[in-house]
């Protein structure tokens, strides 16, 4: 039987999302949710709308403009086609809002010099298709029982799970099973409005209804998500929409505690609107410079589901860190998946790196158990057979067969496109297991554990010469994608090096090598680093891991390019990289899908879009953020009280403000033009620096050459 194709979401359609409540609407750009579409209204991971079709005078409408005013709220506006006459006189306007439900009021504008009658009609219904039955194409069982009363219809779904829908309108409409219709008289140079309320039923519990509040202003920041005042402006108009996205995008995908605080970022909408364990914690970590106690947050909820025990069906493992968690309310173990190689030593980076951005060291110091149950992972759990690498094999034939960021079931071959055996050792879950044992030694030092310190370095130590030996292909000029579970090399040329580059797990010997062979024509699309070369026998433009281009994965490979600078052509592949991201941002309005296809761009001139990406996308809508950062070469290290700046931003950035940044106690300024910073309101007992030469791995520093300027302004 061939398996459906994966449907076209994300990019082509209207994805609106209210993290919080578990809400997410996915329609045309007329606001439409079509039967037997790749759409709908989903609440709590089950589809409750799968029909919302409104029609006028029983035609479509001609969709005129759209726009996501702010997270959770969508405004679509539409053209009537006129009864006579070239121009039509009638516009309609979709104004709707999530919550634990949906509102959506409409509004018929008639700009005409008579008064017209119009029909409208708004068709209905429901499957209570499971979210991913409908991500992969599989079509909801239909059928569910409509009762009315009154102007009220409500959906009932017969299964144990509860699940419901209410849909109840105002303007007097006749109403029908399935079908709504309104009869109105609109006169000259006024309007007429009905507003339509859904509300949910979830466990036999009605939600309810959505608050009908006025949009946001188009020009107020959306920094809901974030606890911090933290601002940052650049006069490049591109680059200045491109980071508005980054905001919009991440407070629609926060998700928040009971008290309001933002607890973790959703992965990403529609098809991910859950905890992650992995993009999570990259998101959190790219977004440190604008929010460090989101990470914390992170940190404290993932902990709360570190695995405990063995339990093969979900993968847990004492020390281990969540892959993901599906299904409704607080992440716990009970609905939590496992089978991550990546997420473990990730935590323990990412609670080093928090402390460094000023983190509340008590906060810091009560994850530190779990961040050594989590090393403990690594060394045993993690070793499959004891080699001193960390490998993944799933446990049934239920998991995932590939456990790292790269999870498709195709996505590890070598160059000839044979699928290696399992277990596998892939090179960036070792710089992962690298920095996070370097991690572990600052945070000892910060808290005075002087020997866990010594030890956790000799380690890491250890760690990167022999993954140098093991890994290193000499007469291909790159480390392998992994080791098979007979040890032979992957030898394929992909992008997993370049985070080996990010993590400082690279030999210097080898940096020139390896930058020249991701520099190669068959690497880059003009738009970003693809996931595999155009050459290896696996590649295919719209395979997710196979040829691919994720943003966050270009990202990471600038970052580790400029950690790197001073090595030949390091900094001009991260500049080619750079431009080509934010090139692709610009034709996807200032958005940075989750992937897009790796058609070389002298093919296609613009970015090919990937059907089954999601926009927004945490981890996507984070990454130029990590550009900013890594090309100002800011290393903050709040324990020591350091800040160090290396800028070298790229011309047509023009100048960049970073204002009120939250370093612990201080609050400073940081302004930049090209090779040029000021940083003002700096504390007295500060050091300000430039970044020395040398790779900085043994402090997860960038290797910045010291031959540019830093200004001190007002301390």
């Amino acid at each position: 039987m061939t398996a459906p194709l994966r449907p076209l979401a994300g990019t082509a359609n209207v994805c609106a999302v209210e993290a919080d409540s578990g809400s997410l609407c996915v329609s045309d750009r007329r606001g439409d949710i079509q039967r037997g579409a790749t759409q709908g209204l989903f609440y709590r991971g089950a589809r409750v709308l799968s029909q919302w079709e409104l029609t006028v005078e029983g035609r479509g409408v001609e969709q005129v403009a759209f726009d996501n005013v702010c997270p959770g709220q969508t405004r679509f506006l539409l053209r009537v086609a006129p009864h006579s006459g070239p121009e039509s006189t009638v516009l309609l306007e979709r104004h709707r809002m999530l919550g634990h439900g949906l509102t959506e009021t409409v509004t018929v504008r008639n700009l005409g010099h008579e008064d017209t009658a119009l029909t409208l009609t708004l068709d209905v219904d429901a499957d209570f298709a499971d979210l991913t039955d409908v991500k992969h194409g599989r079509p909801g069982a239909g059928g569910a029982d409509v009762v009315i009363s009154g102007e009220e219809m409500l959906f009932t779904d017969d299964s144990d799970a509860g699940h419901g829908v209410a849909v109840i309108a105002d303007g007097e409409p006749a109403v029908t099973p399935g079908l709504f219709r309104w009869h109105a008289v609109v006169p000259a140079h006024d309007r007429w409005q009905a507003t339509v309320f859904v509300q949910p039923v979830h466990r036999h519990r009605r939600s309810p209804v959505v608050g009908t509040e006025a949009p946001r202003e188009p020009d107020e920041p959306n920094t809901s998500w974030r606890a911090t005042p933290t601002r940052v402006h650049a006069t490049a108009r591109e680059f200045a929409r491109v980071l508005a996205h980054t905001e919009t995008d991440l407070a629609t995908l926060a998700v928040r505690h009971g008290d309001g605080r933002p607890a973790y970022l959703a992965a990403g909408a529609p098809w991910s609107m859950s905890l992650s364990g992995r993009d999570s914690m990259l998101s959190a970590w790219m977004t440190l410079p604008l929010d460090p106690e989101l990470a914390l947050t992170t940190l404290r909820t993932l902990a709360a589901t570190q695995g405990t025990t063995c339990n093969p069906h979900t993968e847990e493992e004492p020390g281990r860190i969540i892959r993901a968690f599906h299904g409704p309310g607080e992440p716990d173990r009970a609905g939590a998946c496992y089978g991550s190689v990546d997420t473990t030593p990730l935590f323990v980076m990412l609670l080093g790196e928090a402390l460094r951005w000023g983190a509340d060291p008590g906060e810091v110091r009560r994850l530190l158990p779990a961040a050594d149950a989590a090393l403990a992972w690594i060394d045993g759990y993690g070793d499959l057979d004891g080699d001193g690498f960390v490998e993944y094999r799933r446990h049934t034939d239920r998991g995932r067969i590939h456990q790292s960021w790269k999870d498709s079931c195709d996505c590890i071959n070598d160059a000839h496109g044979h699928r290696a055996d399992p277990p596998i050792a892939l090179a960036e879950v070792q710089g992962y297991a690298y920095a996070a044992e370097l991690a572990r030694a600052e945070l000892a030092e910060a808290f005075g554990d002087i020997r866990t310190a010594e030890r956790m370095r000799a380690r890491a130590a250890d760690r990167k010469k022999r993954f140098d030996a093991a890994f290193w292909i000499s007469e291909r000029g790159h480390y392998a994608l992994g080791l098979d579970g007979h040890k032979n090399h992957i030898d394929a040329l992909t992008s997993n090096p370049a985070h080996c580059l990010w993590t400082g797990i690279v030999a210097d010997a080898r940096a020139a090598e390896l930058v020249e062979s991701l520099a190669r024509r068959s690497m880059t699309n003009g738009f970003g680093l693809r996931t595999l070369g155009a050459d290896m026998a696996a590649y295919n433009p719209m395979s997710h891991h196979n040829g691919a281009v994720w943003p966050h994965d270009t990202a990471i490979a600038v970052a580790g390019l400029l950690r790197y600078r001073q090595v030949p052509g390091a900094k001009a592949l991260a500049e080619t990289l750079t431009a080509g991201l934010l090139d692709a941002a610009g034709f996807f309005d200032g958005r940075l899908p989750e992937l897009f296809c790796g058609f070389d761009r002298t093919e296609f001139p613009t970015p090919v879009p990937h059907p089954a990406s999601c926009a927004p996308h945490a981890v996507a809508a984070a990454a130029p953020l990590l550009l900013l950062r890594s090309w100002l070469g800011l290393q903050p290290d709040v324990p020591r009280r350091t800040l160090v700046l290396h800028p070298s931003l790229p011309h047509d950035w023009g100048t960049v403000r970073i204002g009120d940044l939250r370093l612990g106690s201080a609050t400073v300024h940081i302004t930049a033009h090209t090779n040029s910073a000021e940083v003002t309101g700096l504390p007295a007992d500060w050091q300000l620096r430039r970044a020395g030469t040398g790779h900085g791995a043994d402090r997860g520093g960038a290797p910045f050459a010291d031959d540019e300027h830093v200004s001190s302004a007002t301390r």
